[in-house]
């Protein structure tokens, strides 16, 4: 395929909801089968491993010290992803057998930060295997605040696919002006938005993003249905007692650089979607708007941009 055009997948899947590796094994399930669509970028959604915390809104989260949240959270860790340890070496040996760079959202068990806190994190896979960026959500969202730690700026940044420069973020981080900058500044032009799964967040936000930036726009989104609670999950029937039929219905989309459907969203399916995109377009479309080139302003407004990990812990070597 020529340089200028890139095919790109969807994943819009459910987990094996809150079990690592019968996740994984479903993920490694969809590497391959893009691969054998020669696809060179696949999209999964946010948290997608091991999965979104949907139990917090249906248990009274908010409830302190309360046994099944303790419970229940505990098992999230337990299932969560602790890169250092080789959790993704699998996905990794996959992306590079089918030259296939990957966004996939994962929960993170972050050993930097003691091993014990989690964090939604998107992580970029290039197409030879190599974990090139992982980014933890700056602000979870609501009840989200109750199980996810906020992250930092390291994983803001972009990366070359081709004629490309991809750069992702979790969910409602897409509404954040600054962060979509910091992305806009480093050359971004295929932008990836991954959610938990919901056309109403997909819908409006997609199309917005794509006009701005004059950049494609991918928004990945997830599945959760009451039939994808497994049943051995602690606490299940307290779950599932107040959970509707459809907790996550999809809405996986790609807009172009001029704000319309390349593929409008797609809701209530489990399915591989699939699109070939022009680099040619981005460059028509910047003729005229350039966001963070021929249209900015920098001696009026800059932005700063800390891209350090941070840790509790600094280690200072003193002299010998």
């Amino acid at each position: 395929m020529k340089d200028n055009l890139l095919k790109i997948g969807i994943a819009q899947i459910a987990p094996i909801w809150l079990n690592k590796d019968q996740t994984i094994q479903k993920i490694e399930q969809y590497i391959e089968k893009a691969g054998t669509q020669n696809c060179e970028l696949l999209v999964f959604g946010e948290g997608l491993l091991p999965g979104y915390p949907f139990w917090v809104s249906l248990t009274n989260g908010a409830a302190f010290n309360a046994t099944i949240q303790k419970e229940i959270h505990a098992h999230y860790i337990r299932n969560a992803v602790n890169i250092e340890s080789g959790d993704l070496e699998g996905i990794c040996k996959l992306a590079k057998e089918n030259r296939l760079a990957i966004y996939l959202g994962t929960i993170e068990r972050a050993a930097n930060r003691g091993g014990h806190s989690v964090y939604c994190s998107l992580v970029y896979i290039s197409r030879k295997g190599k974990i090139k960026s992982v980014h933890r959500k700056l602000q979870p969202t609501y009840e989200e605040r109750l199980t996810w730690a906020p992250g930092d700026g390291n994983g803001l940044r972009t990366h070359p696919l081709k004629q490309f420069t991809v750069g992702g973020l979790n969910c409602w981080e897409n509404w954040m002006p600054l962060t979509r900058t910091a992305l806009y500044g480093q050359g971004e032009n295929l932008h990836v938005a991954v959610w938990p799964g919901a056309e109403r967040n997909t819908i409006d936000i997609t199309r917005f993003i794509a006009q701005e930036s004059r950049s494609f726009v991918i928004s990945a989104s997830g599945l959760m249905r009451l039939e994808d609670f497994p049943s051995d999950t602690p606490h299940i029937d307290q779950i599932i007692k107040n959970a509707p039929a459809v907790l996550a219905d999809g809405g996986s989309c790609i807009a172009g650089p001029d704000g319309n459907w390349i593929v409008p969203p797609v809701v209530g399916k489990e399915e591989l979607i699939t699109s070939t995109i022009d680099y040619n377009r981005v460059l028509e479309e910047r003729q005229n708007f350039d966001v963070a080139g021929h249209y900015s302003r920098p001696d009026v407004t800059q932005l700063v941009l800390n891209t350090e990990r941070q840790s509790i812990l600094k280690e200072v070597v003193g002299r010998k």
